[in-house]
Parts: C-alpha cells; structure tokens; sequence
C-alpha cells in the first residue's frame, strides 16, 4: 500500500480533526485547534505541516511551523492501526526538509510525560530528550480550553 506523504491545506481540515478525535488521550484546543486556528497556523507557516494518506484516507498529520529562529512540531499523530510502518518517520523527514529549506536550524516538540508510544517513537528515531530545562506556560486566554479524547 503506497503512503503519499504532503503538504497540509486547509481543505484537509475535516480529515485532520477526525484523525485527532480518533486518538485516545489525544488533546484538542478548542480554538487554537478550531478551523480558523488551523488556518491561521498554515498560512503563517505555508507549505510545512505534511499530511499521509492511504487509499486517499488520510492516517497521519504534523502541525509545522517556526519563528523564524526554531521549529516546533505539534499534534504528530498517526493512525493506530497505520503505526509501525514508517509513516510517522517520514512526515517527521518531510517537516525538517521543509524547515531547512526555511533556514531554521533547530526543532523541538513537546510530548506529555504519560505518551509512552509517542516518546519512544521519538528516542527510535534520535531525539534527545531535555533534561536542563523546566517548561513554563501562561495561558493569555482562558476559553482556549484543551478537550482530552477518551
């Protein structure tokens, strides 16, 4: 079964969101992860968040975007029973291919400490995980609430 690995478009909103809500323990912001909050993330960071599709099903995505100075990765999911098969990986390539492309020279992520599938794909595949450093947020608005999937 071919994988087809691309850019993410607004268009593939509908399928992205069915993806997250299918993912167990999966967190959704109620505006930030909002059509509109996705639109305003791909046209701010155009052509480097990738989506994988199957049979034209859609089974991964990874939100990609910089500051100019770093890249960050968020909401990097794969289909559970698409897992294992190099999918994942290859987004990953196709986001830091993107982000070199943008001069950007260094990325992080964030996975929660309870993601045990998650961290170890990323130690598999030759992250390192930060041990000198505390991770601080403080939330500008309130509404922007995280819905967890169970």
């Amino acid at each position: 079964m071919e994988t087809v690995i691309r850019s993410m478009t607004i268009e593939d909103y509908p399928a992205v969101k069915a993806l997250w809500r299918s993912i167990r323990g999966f967190g959704i912001r109620s505006i930030d992860d909002s059509e509109e909050g996705v639109r305003r993330f791909l046209n701010r960071n155009p052509g480097i968040s990738v989506v994988a599709e199957q049979d034209c099903e859609l089974v991964g995505a990874i939100l990609c975007g910089h500051d100019g100075r770093r890249g960050c990765l968020y909401h990097v999911c794969v289909r559970e029973k698409n897992r294992m098969q190099g999918i994942g990986k290859a987004m990953v390539v196709f986001c830091m291919e993107a982000l070199k492309k943008e001069q950007i020279n260094k990325v992080s992520l964030i996975a929660f400490t309870k993601n045990d599938v998650g961290n170890a794909f990323w130690k598999q595949i030759g992250w390192t995980k930060r041990e000198d450093l505390n991770y601080y947020d403080f939330v500008l608005n309130e509404e922007n609430i995280t819905a967890f999937i169970s």
